[in-house]
């Protein structure tokens, strides 16, 4: 069974994760972190594995259903013992909640009845649900920009809004762990962060690039791409 020792080592062989949107990838592959992590207690593993399902970007999206994912966070954070961890499950699902009343109301959908979100945010939202920001601009000030850029459809930049906020809520957690399992969940997550931001923006990369080949092409219609058929 690994002692604290194997996981001061572990934390120490890790790449800085402090680069956000300003490094073109993670700071090292997927391979490489799942094989460092192997240093994990079994214990810890299974719940880093259940801290990462729930909390993994790629599972919410505008047509979530945010009770399915409330029922996760909430049978995670039951059997969760840290609180440390407890407060980042909480903090990233109360941004999820806000999120989905943003998207919500913008589909023209009326306030929600009954039990619907997570946090101690859900009724006031309710409750100033034609306001832009559910008059939380105090305690969530990063609602206001999200907002904004929903209404807008800039899907891209709402994304890295998003993980902004994400990543800064990490940080605060972070600077009370340094070479314990916290750290190296705290880590892990960032990474993840780190992962969803180069896939975004290599996707809309493409997305521009194939835009920007297809107005040019509109200006030489006779023009044959290589392998294609007249």
């Amino acid at each position: 069974m690994p002692g604290p020792d194997a996981y001061i080592a572990l934390v120490s062989s890790l790449p800085s994760s402090e680069r956000l949107f300003v490094a073109k990838q993670p700071p090292l592959s997927e391979l490489r972190l799942r094989k460092r992590l192997r240093a994990l207690e079994e214990g810890d593993a299974r719940t880093l594995k259940r801290i990462e399902h729930v909390l993994n970007w790629a599972s919410y999206d505008a047509q979530s259903d945010i009770s399915d994912v409330v029922k996760r966070a909430r049978a995670l954070l039951s059997d969760l013992p840290q609180p440390t961890l407890r407060a980042i499950v909480s903090d990233r699902m109360e941004l999820r909640t806000a999120i989905a009343a943003l998207r919500m109301r913008r589909e023209g959908m009326a306030a929600p009845t009954g039990p619907w979100g997570f946090g101690k945010w859900t009724g006031h939202i309710v409750a100033n649900w034609s306001d832009q920001t559910f008059r939380l601009d105090a305690p969530l000030p990063w609602l206001r920009e999200a907002a904004k850029l929903l209404e807008a459809g800039d899907a891209l930049g709402l994304e890295r809004h998003l993980l902004e906020v994400a990543f800064r809520q990490l940080q605060r957690h972070g600077g009370l762990h340094h070479f314990d399992f916290e750290a190296v969940v705290i880590y892990v997550l960032k990474w993840n962060l780190f992962d969803r931001w180069a896939a975004s923006d290599a996707q809309a990369a493409a997305r521009r690039f194939a835009q920007l080949s297809d107005d040019a092409l509109q200006d030489f219609p006779d023009l044959m791409l290589e392998g294609g058929t007249g």
